[in-house]
């Protein structure tokens, strides 16, 4: 029948994506270790699905990343589409940090074994980019301290991955509340200490 194909095309996009969610919760929960029969278990697709999607652990656990990555990235180029620069700042720091809260360190655990399986750095370059044109419109607003770097940013991504608790739901919860302390910091409200140089690639570590 003619629409077999496009049926079979929108279930291996269905598959991949549950497996890719599988994964991301359980490399983040329980970290890069967990043996692929599990995993194809917990998406509820058989291992040859699994393997043909995914050759080996390593494409698994790097396509998990990449779309992370990506994920985080897009958040910061779809705030410059937003008419109010201070509304989309704040959208990209509370959507990027609770990000980093529900990763749980699987970017670092994957940066560490894997150093050189992803190469980030043009998309690194282009959401710095991003994010300092955005920093750029918000204070223009009035409403972004003028001394605001995007090394701050980095240094509230630092902190924020720093929380450790005993769920991902107090993880969150205690991310809410340090990003509502430091954008109530970035507001354009008296002098600060001058910035540490960081980079993206500081957070992510």
């Amino acid at each position: 029948m003619a629409g077999e194909p496009t049926q079979l095309r929108v279930d291996a996009l269905a598959n991949r994506n549950r497996v890719l969610a599988v994964a991301r919760e359980v490399f983040a929960t329980e970290g890069l270790d967990v043996p692929m029969t599990a995993i194809a278990r917990r998406a509820g697709v058989g291992v040859a699905t699994l393997y043909r999607r995914f050759p080996t652990k390593d494409a698994l656990v790097t396509a998990v990343f990449a779309e992370q990555f990506a994920s985080c990235t897009s958040v910061v180029h779809d705030a410059l589409d937003d008419p109010d620069p201070w509304r989309g700042f704040c959208v990209v720091v509370s959507r990027v940090c609770a990000m980093q809260a529900a990763d749980r360190g699987f970017s670092a655990a994957f940066l560490a074994a894997f150093p050189d399986a992803l190469p980030v750095a043009r998309e690194q370059a282009r959401a710095e980019e991003a994010l300092t044109e955005l920093a750029r419109r918000a204070k223009a607003t009035g409403r972004l301290r003028a001394d605001f770097v995007v090394d701050d940013l980095v240094l509230l991504l630092m902190a924020n991955g720093g929380i450790v608790a005993g769920s991902a739901e107090a993880a969150l919860a205690a991310s809410r509340r340090l990003v509502a302390y430091f954008l109530q910091a970035f507001q354009a409200d008296g002098p600060l200490p001058p910035a540490t140089p960081l980079g993206l690639a500081d957070a992510l570590r």
